[in-house]
């Protein structure tokens, strides 16, 4: 990755991890990387641990969330959950940011 897109991506998760915080979400991790793969920002609110994955840039940046990513996503929150020794309910999430625009989805997967 470039250090264009590298600054993009941080300002993207900065925006996205503002969101969160004003939406009472405590954030507890962000770009955590194990050999599986990463997941760009982990946080907290009721009790649910949300793992978020952020996109952003031109087009439909939520299709860049492809089922190999996602088995990415789920591999890695799995290793998280057994390194940290947690047992929270969880919940997959994705912010797309395209336009300053932000997208919610909340929920994309059952595990």
């Amino acid at each position: 990755m470039n250090n264009h897109n590298q600054k993009e991506g941080f300002k993207a998760e900065q925006k996205a991890v503002d969101f969160l915080k004003k939406r009472d979400y405590k954030v507890i991790d962000r770009n955590y990387h194990s050999r599986f793969g990463e997941i760009d920002i982990i946080a907290l609110k009721s009790n649910i641990l949300h793992f978020i994955e952020v996109k952003s840039g031109q087009g439909e940046p939520i299709y860049r969330v492809t089922s190999k990513k996602l088995s990415k996503i789920k591999k890695t929150i799995q290793f998280y959950l057994n390194q940290k020794k947690l047992d929270f309910d969880i919940c997959i999430d994705i912010i797309e940011i395209k336009d300053n625009e932000i997208n919610f989805i909340e929920n994309i997967t059952f595990f």
